[in-house]
């Protein structure tokens, strides 16, 4: 019994994170902007916080060159959903 009431408990703490998680508000690349799965699985790269999308590990060196052009990018269009 106290199995059954831990895994229900954890079942919905997994499934609370996952509905306050706010879905990423892009569907291109911010550096290519080829659409974001199109080249395989995306690759994440976090800076300052901000979670970003990249179409590919090529988009990562321009990233780098100047990664709160990009942040800035992906803020406004999360500000704008």
């Amino acid at each position: 019994m106290k199995n059954k009431l831990l895994i229900t408990f954890l079942g919905l703490i997994l499934n609370a994170s996952a509905v306050d998680a706010p879905a990423y508000p892009l569907k291109t690349c911010v550096v290519s902007g080829e659409k974001l799965g199109g080249m395989g699985k995306p690759v994440a790269v976090t800076h300052d916080g901000t979670e970003v999308l990249l179409c590919c590990k090529s988009c990562m060196k321009d990233f780098k060159a100047d990664p709160d052009k990009y942040v800035k990018m992906v803020k406004d269009a999360a500000a704008k959903k």
